[in-house]
């Protein structure tokens, strides 16, 4: 008989999972990311990222890029994600309706900690105003974009123009920034909008958007692209994740996971520096609580 039920046993420990014997799921933090560039840069700008993370905190860094940047807010709590990191104007948003808790946000290699909205056009296209954008085509990135969207909405509204249909012969989206610029660097559209920190990225990989492109209009600055985490998330975890990104630099380990980042550090960021975006939100016409950031 107790020779049956070792064999049984012996049986069972071949054909099933290994949780079948009481060990837990590895716990995963799990990180949404904003489609700022195509899927593979973003790929390989988070990767180094995500395991230095994993070494740190104990619990495995996932991340999970969105198809489009409005994604983030529906399937935040859909997915049960932990933290993401938010563009200024989805972090905004998140921080309204989801109550989320901003934790750091990265320095840029130019030393800064904030980006600012590019309008631009073809060098000799004539279009200089507001007023000459008129029946042309324009290349917007998303809908729940400060730079791609919000900040030209704004820049139209001051100027008049309360709304884009009937003015501009057509406009679309392009779902990242570096669309936006390829879009009129190969006369999809006469004009687009990016972030500068994108804009500034493309023009060093590709001389076409220096000898090509001009830039016609610029936003205030707003906070670049911040990790908000649940406002329930554990407290401890919350603790590891924040130093674990603030001492980055201070780390020799950390050096290449910077480098691969394209950032010089990461600092402390809270609500409130969202500010502009809320005023720049209020300038295009936006209350936040109600906007539909879908893509027509």
């Amino acid at each position: 008989m107790c020779i049956k039920i070792l064999s049984l046993v012996l049986s069972l420990a071949l054909i099933l999972p290994p949780l079948a014997f009481g060990q837990a799921k590895e716990p995963t933090l799990l990180i949404g990311l904003i489609p700022e560039m195509n899927i593979f840069k973003q790929k390989q700008r988070f990767t180094l990222l995500g395991e230095y993370l994993s070494r740190k905190t104990g619990v495995k860094v996932e991340f999970t890029i969105l198809s489009r940047y409005g994604n983030i807010i529906e399937r935040f709590s859909k997915e049960k994600m932990d933290g993401a990191f938010f563009g200024s104007f989805t972090g905004a948003l998140a921080i309204q309706k989801l109550g989320v808790v901003p934790l750091v946000r990265p320095v840029n290699l130019d030393d800064t900690s904030s980006y600012k909205g590019y309008i631009f056009t073809r060098k000799g296209s004539g279009i200089v105003t507001a007023a000459d954008m008129k029946g042309k085509k324009m290349a917007f990135v998303d809908k729940a974009t400060t730079a791609g969207y919000i900040f030209p909405l704004a820049y139209l509204r001051q100027h008049g123009i309360t709304s884009l249909k009937g003015f501009f012969k057509e406009y679309y989206f392009t779902g990242s920034h570096d669309a936006a610029i390829s879009a009129v660097l190969e006369k999809n559209a006469d004009i687009g909008a990016a972030k500068n920190s994108v804009f500034d990225r493309v023009r060093k990989e590709n001389s076409r958007v220096n000898e090509e492109l001009v830039i016609i209009a610029e936003s205030p600055w707003v906070p670049s692209n911040g990790l908000c985490v649940r406002k329930d998330l554990d407290i401890s975890l919350n603790g590891k994740l924040k130093d674990a990104l603030l001492n980055l630099h201070t780390d020799p380990e950390g050096e290449a996971v910077l480098k691969k980042f394209g950032a010089i550090r990461f600092i402390e960021t809270t609500a409130t520096d969202y500010q502009p975006v809320f005023q720049m939100a209020e300038k295009a016409g936006i209350n936040l609580r109600t906007y539909n950031y879908l893509n027509e």
